[in-house]
């Protein structure tokens, strides 16, 4: 998986855990919400029946006293409504047209306060048989005790909070989906400025830190975020262009001491007196040739991390490998194969690319045991040169760490070999900066060291 994505894969991943989570935040509220409505108002209308039912039955015990044995008590004004009259022997009185000739229908006793208690009951023969909310207050005289039951049939309520229940329940999904969207919609727009700061900043790289954040214009956490980013890429920039600046006129300053004791060590060597003195001077020679190629490649690098200043003009990249390897075959004894070099030419820096060409040669002589090959050929729009030794080859887990500044591996690529493990680095920075790639490939035995570059259209 590519880092671009990686990177949208991410941002999505991020959305949708957001999405998810205030989606899952919303059902829960509005389910909540749904279960306290249907239960708020099945309280309250259960109270009006109940209150309904009081209201009735006060108006039935204040004509109690009145109302003839076997009387039918009037119920057409508040609907379907069921009433008893019952003694103190438990014998109905009266009733309501709907009970007239039924046995009594109300068993728990008259309430004595002043706001009686009203019950569910079941099994009144009116109707459905559903259930009706009662309320039982005692009436007549002191002689002749009575109890007035009055009952409100909970049909309406109930078949008005199934609708709302129904209702509700085909309601909430969709308006969860809708809210939903919403918040999904909401996100990406809240999110789309953070990732036009992470695109910016994974754009800046350490030799480009002079760049910055565009700072969003609203004053909230993201423009402070956008500043902070800022003043760190601010001080990352002075504290890395001061120590650039410190490598570069180091290794400047030494070039002039080094050139000098080179020359008067070849002197001596050339005038020694002693075989002794000779051969140290010639040891001697080759260390400062070594220090100063590491000093050379300290001060290139140095370079490429300031600011790769490429030259782009089109390069003839097969003479500069030609150049290279004849440059190669004085510094070796190895057989150096570049027979399958063919025409290539590149948009670039004919110096910064005759390094890479010789660094990856150095690279393939010092570690080679009988003979290194060249190649060179353009295929689809892309130059590929390829350096090859028979020597001991590099693992692959160590492949990427080998173009790291200071990298050796073991024995075969040691101190001891005149390595100083700044070339490769060099190739790979010298490559990207021309927008190219490098590569090790096996090469059975040895290594096979591949660099890509865009080729020019001819």
């Amino acid at each position: 998986m590519t880092a671009g994505a990686r990177s949208w894969w991410a941002r999505r991943s991020l959305r949708l855990r957001l999405t998810t989570a205030a989606a899952l935040v919303i059902a829960a509220g509005l389910a909540s919400a749904a279960v306290l409505l249907v239960v708020w108002l099945r309280a309250s209308l259960i109270q009006g029946l109940d209150t309904s039912a009081l209201q009735r039955a006060e108006v039935v015990a204040a004509d109690a006293d009145t109302t003839p044995a076997g009387a039918e008590i009037p119920a057409a004004d508040h609907g379907e409504v069921a009433i008893q009259i019952v003694d103190r022997t438990g014998t109905v009185v009266a009733s309501s047209g709907n009970l007239r000739g039924r046995p009594r229908a109300f068993f728990f006793p008259a309430s004595r306060s002043s706001t009686p208690r009203a019950h569910t009951v079941h099994g009144i023969p009116v109707g459905e048989n559903g259930s009706w909310r009662a309320v039982g207050v005692p009436a007549g005289s002191a002689g002749n005790p009575v109890t007035v039951y009055v009952a409100v049939p909970t049909e309406s309520v109930d078949q008005g909070l199934a609708r709302l229940t129904a209702g509700l329940a085909v309601g909430t999904p969709a308006v969860v989906v809708l809210l939903t969207a919403v918040v999904w919609r909401l996100t990406g727009r809240a999110l789309r400025p953070v990732e036009v700061l992470r695109a910016q900043t994974a754009e800046i790289t350490a030799s480009d830190l002079g760049r910055r954040l565009d700072v969003p214009p609203t004053a909230d956490a993201l423009a402070r975020l956008a500043r902070t980013l800022n003043d760190l890429l601010e001080r990352l920039d002075t504290a890395t262009r001061r120590q650039r600046r410190f490598i570069a006129d180091a290794a400047h300053e030494l070039r002039s001491p080094l050139s000098a004791l080179r020359t008067r060590l070849d002197v001596a060597a050339r005038h020694a007196r002693s075989p002794e003195t000779r051969a140290l001077a010639v040891s001697l020679l080759r260390d400062g040739e070594r220090l100063t190629r590491l000093v050379d490649d300290l001060l290139q690098l140095a370079r490429l991390d300031d600011r790769p200043r490429i030259r782009t003009r089109p390069v003839d990249l097969d003479e500069i490998v030609f150049t290279a390897v004849r440059e190669a075959r004085h510094r070796t004894q190895l057989p150096v194969d570049q027979r399958a070099v063919g025409a290539a030419r590149v948009v670039g820096d004919a110096d910064a690319l005759a390094r890479v060409v010789r660094n990856l040669l150095d690279n393939a002589v010092r570690h080679a045991r009988t003979q290194v090959t060249v190649s060179l050929h353009t295929q689809d729009a892309i130059a590929r040169l390829v350096v090859a030794d028979d020597g001991p080859g590099i693992p692959a887990a160590d492949r990427e760490r080998v173009f790291e500044r200071f990298t050796r591996l073991d024995d075969a690529r040691s101190r001891d070999t005149g390595g100083s493990g700044l070339g490769l680095a060099i190739v790979r920075d010298v490559v990207k900066a021309h927008h190219g790639r490098t590569l090790i490939e096996d090469n059975h035995p040895g290594a096979r060291l591949v660099v890509l570059l865009p080729a020019q259209e001819p």
